[in-house]
């Protein structure tokens, strides 16, 4: 992984160089088959995640090489959102991408029935979830295109305090 003091500027803005030390002994922890990089199963390892139905999502959304796993650079890029140092903006737009599956800057009906088919499982049947998609992008749809844009997704979610609940202590 190198010597932390050597890692871009980008890699290091939310960590003290400690709390990044921290999250290389994290991920090797995490690295069973010390590859250098983390798989789905990987990060099902820990706990607190395996009865996430969104860790794949995550790991897509962190994945930025699209290789289906997670280096330590995406890794800390991606925990880097979850920083106490984070801004509101960066978590919302993380909360957007775990939605906005193809990256096109849109959620689309479809991308918000997979999403939230994978929280409810079988606990709706799909006829009962597409109503709730379809009310869902007429309420919050505010240009008449479809689909939610990120302003769009943040008008309606700003006000939870979201970003609140998207930090990590290291």
């Amino acid at each position: 992984m190198g010597n932390e003091a050597s890692y871009p500027e980008e890699m290091c803005s939310h960590f003290s160089q400690d709390e990044i030390k921290r999250l290389g002994k994290r991920f090797k922890k995490l690295d069973l088959d010390c590859s250098g990089a983390l798989s789905v199963d990987e990060f099902l390892s820990l706990p607190e995640l395996q009865q996430n139905p969104l860790v794949q999502r995550v790991v897509d959304v962190f994945d930025t090489d699209g290789n289906g796993e997670v280096d330590f650079r995406e890794f800390i890029l991606g925990a880097s959102q979850f920083s106490v140092r984070g801004d509101e903006e960066q978590k919302l737009r993380f909360a957007f991408s775990i939605y906005d599956m193809d990256k096109d800057g849109y959620i689309s009906n479809g991308e918000l029935f997979q999403v939230l088919k994978m929280m409810v499982g079988d606990n709706l049947q799909d006829w009962q979830l597409q109503q709730l998609v379809d009310k869902t992008i007429i309420i919050l749809d505010r240009d008449g295109d479809g689909k939610i844009s990120f302003e769009e997704f943040s008008a309606a979610v700003g006000g939870l305090e979201v970003h609140k609940k998207l930090v990590v202590i290291v």
